[in-house]
């Protein structure tokens, strides 16, 4: 029997062998789960249009001209719904390619099922236990910094010019807790715990692979100074002015 938590959960899966799809939904419809099963990218966006997924799994070789890992970078610009990869290969650069671009998890075949089924409880619940409380900010906070305004409540974040930015839940997360401590440097152990509750050593370049989608959004202007460093060895520093609510009336405060 599936766990509380991840009892209802729909899993999405997707691969090009037919058996291979029939074996997983079979598996995981006895385990309690709801699963849909399709073949390539085309069958993953319709799927995830007409599902609510709670958490892909992904083959790597796929037909058609889209593999894995760009069907996962797709997933990822527009959410955070947990992706294991599934591959014959497992080369160590597949999978730090997969984990970099937002992969939570990477199984290679020939595989046991009850080792997926294991992997995908805990990718699960590390999703669902996330603890926003542990993100150090107020309900209702509106956040400014060099003419960007970070809206916690509505989790809107806009531009200097009024333009509304897309972000992730983990993008926004991450930026939210740095930006409330401006110029203190987090270690990837910290901000994993911190805005998604996980740990777990082996994935901290997740960590990496969301700032680097960060920076591009909010580091448009290549003349402008970075407002996310890298601290080489430790981890990141937000270098942006931040504004506290009750600083707001004293105008914006500008880069040093």
């Amino acid at each position: 029997m599936a766990e509380p938590a991840s009892r209802n959960a729909h899993i999405l899966v997707v691969d090009d062998d037919p058996r291979i799809r029939q074996m997983l939904a079979r598996y995981f419809e006895e385990e309690g789960y709801h699963v849909s099963a399709v073949a390539d990218g085309r069958g993953m966006r319709d799927a995830l249009q007409r599902f609510a997924i709670d958490i892909i799994l992904l083959d790597l070789i796929l037909p058609g001209g889209e593999d894995g890992l760009a069907l996962a970078r797709e997933v990822r610009t527009r959410s955070d719904v947990p992706i294991i990869m599934l591959t014959g290969r497992d080369e160590v650069v597949d999978r730090i390619v997969g984990l970099e671009i937002g992969a939570d998890d990477y199984i290679a075949k020939p595989f046991h099922l009850r080792e997926v089924l294991a992997r995908l409880r805990t990718v699960l619940r590390r999703h669902h236990s996330r603890p926003l409380q542990s993100i150090d900010t107020e309900e209702g906070e509106v956040i400014r910094f060099n003419g960007w305004m970070l809206d916690a409540r509505q989790r809107r974040l806009v531009t200097p010019e009024g333009a509304e930015v897309d972000l992730t839940t983990g993008e926004f997360n991450i930026l939210l807790v740095m930006a409330k401590h401006p110029g203190r440097v987090f270690s990837r152990d910290t901000l994993m715990n911190l805005t998604r509750g996980r740990n777990y050593e082996a994935f901290d370049r997740a960590i990496d692979a969301q700032i680097s989608r960060l920076r591009k959004k909010i580091e448009a202007d290549k003349n402008a100074l970075p407002l996310i460093k890298a601290v080489r060895g430790v981890g990141y520093v937000f270098t942006g002015q931040s504004l506290a609510p009750h600083d707001l009336g004293r105008g914006l405060m500008h880069r040093e």
